[in-house]
This record gives structure tokens, sequence and C-alpha cells, in this order.
């Protein structure tokens, strides 16, 4: 993982709605972190940093630094409550890590060769039915994305799970569930105004076949 991320937190000891909304109007950004049973820290960070973090891809599916009166945890992202109307970040949930023990985090999927496939070049185009993927695995073998190849899939193909190279040390946590739950992560498929052009053309055939019968 190249990128690396360190983000400087507050203590913070108001909790409940009123002291959340001063937190915001502050530009602040209320957050906890939890989990290794131990108790849970609530916490506040600029939202700029926050923000500015949020802008790479790649905060979401790394393991993050979180510094407090000089000390530092490692954990990864778990929850962001956003704004629906600003741009605006609400709150934030951060679970720590232990090296010795697997975690489950979503990374995104990156899509290789759309453009070269043949589908696409035959004027197919490419449907993401997933966009990320629930993984398994030590925070050392965390990968900041998976790629999905699309080379050599035609129209009407599939790519699904099982069709995807995990790096080592990498577990889909769907198929972990059993081979009945390998899903279609990405599909080519004609666009429907053309279908129906070539419907309507070749309905224009056949009236044409059928009137000169007549004649």
């Amino acid at each position: 993982m190249s990128a690396t991320f360190t983000l400087a937190a507050e203590l913070r000891t108001d909790t409940g709605k009123g002291a959340s909304r001063r937190l915001r109007h502050a530009s602040r950004v209320p957050a906890i972190i939890y989990g290794l049973d131990k108790e849970p820290t609530m916490l506040t960070f600029r939202h700029d940093d926050i923000m500015h973090a949020c802008e790479d891809e790649a905060f979401f599916s790394h393991i993050l630094t979180i510094e407090v009166d000089g000390k530092s945890e490692q954990v990864i992202i778990k929850d962001m409550q956003r704004h629906p109307a600003k741009i605006q970040i609400m709150h934030a949930d951060f679970q720590r890590i232990d090296a010795a023990h697997a975690l489950h985090v979503n990374v995104p999927l990156h899509f290789l060769n759309e453009e070269a496939c043949p589908g696409v070049k035959e004027g197919g185009l490419v449907s993401h039915l997933m966009t990320e993927l629930e993984i398994s695995c030590l925070p050392s073998d965390l990968p900041e994305f998976i790629e999905v190849d699309m080379a050599g899939m035609d129209v009407g193909d599939s790519v699904h799970l099982t069709d995807i190279t995990l790096p080592e040390g990498v577990s889909s946590v769907i198929l972990m569930q059993g081979e009945g739950h390998d899903q279609a992560v990405a599909s080519i498929h004609m666009p429907r105004g053309e279908k129906i052009e070539e419907e309507t053309d070749a309905e224009d055939g056949a009236d044409a076949e059928e009137g000169s019968e007549e004649e």
C-alpha cells in the first residue's frame, strides 16, 4: 500500500446531539473509535482534514493512523455519515485493528481493459453490478483495490466473483459463504435502442417480403 494517512484528533467529553451540533458549527467532526475489547474513545477532527483525506479513494481501504494526546492508534474507517444536502461530514466511526487478526473491509474494484474488449468494440456497454468488494485479510495484506480484468469479454458475457484473482492472503467474504453465493460483478450488453432498431429493421424486412409475395 503506497498511500499513508495520519489524522490528528482531540478527545471530547461532551456527547449528545447538542454537543455534536456545536462541534459541526465549529468545523469539527465528531467521531468514535471502538474495538479490541477496549472502551470506545470519543474524538473530534478538523473537518478540512477528513474532507481532504476523503478525496483519495485509498482512504477508505487503508490502515489509518490517528494521533491523539501524543499517542497513536491503527484503525480502519467503518462508517461515515454525510449531510444529505451540504458538502459536510457529520460523523465518522473508526475500528481499531490488531495485526494478528483478520479484518473485514470493503475495497474498490478497478475494471481493466474495458475499452479494448471485443464486446465494447462491437458497440456493447459495460454494466458494473458491483463497485466494491468486502474482503477478509490480515491488516498487512490489505490491498488498496481489487482488479477485474474485462479482456476477452463479448456482448452477453459476465464476469463473476470466482473469475477474479485475489491477492495472496485475501478472501471474498461473500464467497466464504459457499459456491452458491457467486455473484456477477460486471456484464456487457448492447444498448437498448440498438436492439429496438434491429427488431424494427427485421420487421421492415419481413413486411417487404410479404408485400412482394402478395404482388
